[in-house]
């Protein structure tokens, strides 16, 4: 069986990890790593020499050397890019956010249907061990209390705070809440950038669950916990940490001041970006539905865009 040749395009932050992994993937004899591409020669040369493989400054040098692709470029880039290896018949794995409009993500998923290339969307906590754990134990959440807090990113920003990291927790509320979102509420402010840098977002879902998200890019510390309530337990999630646990009435209690079960699940600590990789190959080897698809990265792009809606109309009536 001719192995799958593999390729990233985009090595910056995120990029050069997708390489790295790629690599490792490729010395395990599973694939073949082609090669990275990137705008910034000096930066395509360099994580190529590390994972020892070829590097290019186009794209498009690429199209007929792979059978698929990971895209971690500017969000603006990404239709022109995936459209086109879609549409030779790639598979492709695009980062969050999917795209930059709803109609750039149309195009991309018809590319995809019309060629029968894989297209996968990054959504990396989807991955973590925590939720990986956690996932089994999910019945019915009726209350989410959400925070992601980071420092200032030191790296280039091309969206604001919703669809750079909120959007991580939008895509999972979904995920996990088997209902259609009814209302959204939301505000956010600009405080360092000239794009919105802190937000809160209230989700109201039609079945009467309820998700309060807070993102900021400006803090001093990082935080990335989820905590959630369902019918008779409550659930917390620490994806920094790893963390996870479900707190409910101990089986024999009869009155809750009798015994609280607190059980912390058990994690198996993988790097989740390689198990992201992974899962992305096996769709197409065994030629099955990627785990997370196109039309889930077009659910969480539309919220967010619904989101940051709402956090223009508030900040009009602020004059901010």
């Amino acid at each position: 069986m001719t192995k799958l040749k593999t390729a990233v395009i985009g090595v910056g932050s995120l990029g050069q990890h997708h390489a790295r992994n790629y690599a490792e993937i490729a010395r395990s004899g599973k694939t073949e790593f082609v090669g990275v591409s990137d705008l910034n020669e000096e930066n395509a040369r360099a994580v190529a020499e590390k994972n020892s493989c070829h590097y290019f400054t186009d794209w498009r040098e690429l199209l007929d050397k792979v059978d698929s692709i990971s895209i971690v470029t500017p969000t603006e880039t990404h239709c022109e890019i995936a459209c086109a290896f879609l549409k030779s018949g790639v598979n492709v794995l695009v980062e969050k956010p999917f795209a930059k409009t709803l109609d750039e993500a149309d195009l991309m998923i018809k590319a995809a249907e019309k060629s029968g290339a894989k297209l996968m969307v990054g959504h990396l906590e989807r991955f973590n061990p925590a939720m990986v754990a956690l996932r089994p134990h999910v019945d019915n959440p009726l209350y989410f209390e959400i925070h992601r807090v980071s420092p200032f990113p030191n790296r280039s920003l091309d969206v604001d705070v919703v669809l750079d990291v909120m959007i991580h927790d939008l895509d999972a509320v979904q995920w996990l809440v088997d209902s259609k979102v009814s209302e959204i509420r939301a505000v956010g402010i600009p405080v360092i950038s000239d794009k919105v840098d802190a937000a809160n977002a209230r989700i109201e879902f039609e079945n009467g669950a309820v998700a309060n998200i807070t993102a900021s890019r400006i803090g001093t510390e990082k935080i990335r916990k989820m905590r959630f309530y369902q019918t008779n337990s409550y659930v917390v999630l620490d994806y920094g940490t790893k963390f996870a646990s479900v707190t409910s009435l101990a089986p024999n209690a009869i009155h809750p001041l009798l015994g609280i079960s607190v059980n912390r699940l058990e994690i198996e600590d993988v790097e989740p970006l390689r198990a992201e990789i992974e899962a992305f190959l096996d769709c197409i080897t065994n030629d099955k539905t990627p785990p997370i698809t196109a039309e889930d990265g077009r659910r969480a792009l539309s919220l967010a865009l619904g989101v940051l809606e709402k956090i223009e109309a508030h900040r009009s009536r602020l004059n901010v």
